[in-house]
């Protein structure tokens, strides 16, 4: 169970607040329920773009915001010019965090907001989350984490507030699927852009990763849906090799988070 009146209790207290918006189900929840207990004049969702940001993500994020008569702001993030980002390291998501901080702390200052959230959520705190670690360096309040709201209950309470998002597959910045260690450029981004789209277009409607490995591209897709991911091989190997790979393959297992942190642990 969820307590949706005892979230936006909670962000009502927060005063002016600036949410860090991705448009994934977390900060979705959190821009509806911002944006009602806090009113348009006292509430604003931010996104920041940069390469690492899916295009097809930004325009779920705007036509949500629409819907929901959510105030948006979008502001332009500069990681991919910071050398340590680039490099790829397993704590990567600290520097893109950081820029992202600094670019919404600018903003919360000049605007005069006086709490600038995410859409961390309790389960994520057991999990790698060196961005979250970012947050915390630059004062950035966690109301779902700070609350004990799980997931599911995230879901649950996206649904009862029609969010149309509210069941869709988790979708982290596509630096995430670069193997640690080979340098983030906007070429490899593009990549796996691309590839998930094509993938997206055969029909493919669960969790889902093109893991780029340099010349290999590893696909993953939901257990579920390896029988489609077989069946369709021949044209997803056609296609990634015409985006620029000179091999691919697809995992066996299929999906599961934190697929490159584990093989960079092997690898140590």
């Amino acid at each position: 169970m969820h307590d949706l009146p005892g979230l936006q209790a909670h962000l009502a207290r927060l005063g002016r607040a600036l949410l860090g918006y991705s448009g994934g189900v977390d900060s979705a929840l959190l821009a509806v329920a911002g944006r009602r207990a806090l009113g348009p004049d006292s509430f604003l969702a931010v996104i920041g773009r940069s390469a690492s940001y899916p295009e097809a993500q930004w325009r779920s994020a705007r036509a949500l915001a629409r819907r929901f008569d959510v105030p948006l702001l979008e502001v332009d993030t500069a990681e991919l010019d910071d050398p340590a980002y680039r490099a790829n390291p397993v704590n990567r998501c600290f520097f893109c965090k950081s820029e992202l901080w600094r670019v919404l702390g600018r903003v919360a200052a000049e605007r005069g907001f006086d709490a600038i959230l995410d859409g961390t959520n309790a389960d994520d705190l057991g999990e790698h989350r060196p961005g979250f670690a970012a947050g915390q360096s630059a004062a950035v309040r966690s109301p779902l984490a700070e609350l004990g709201w799980t997931k599911a209950m995230v879901r649950a309470a996206a649904r009862e507030l029609d969010i149309p998002i509210w069941d869709a597959p988790a979708a982290p910045c596509l630096s995430s699927r670069i193997r640690y260690g080979l340098e983030v450029t906007p070429e490899r981004l593009r990549q796996v852009e691309q590839a998930e789209e094509h993938l997206r277009a055969l029909g493919f409607r669960g969790d889902l990763r093109v893991r780029h490995h340099g010349v290999l591209a590893r696909v993953e897709v939901s257990p579920a849906e390896l029988p489609l991911a077989a069946t369709r091989w021949e044209a997803i190997r056609a296609r990634l090799g015409e985006l620029g790979f000179a091999d691919a393959e697809l995992d066996p297992v299929g999906y599961r988070r934190g697929g490159l942190l584990t093989l960079a642990g092997r690898a140590g």
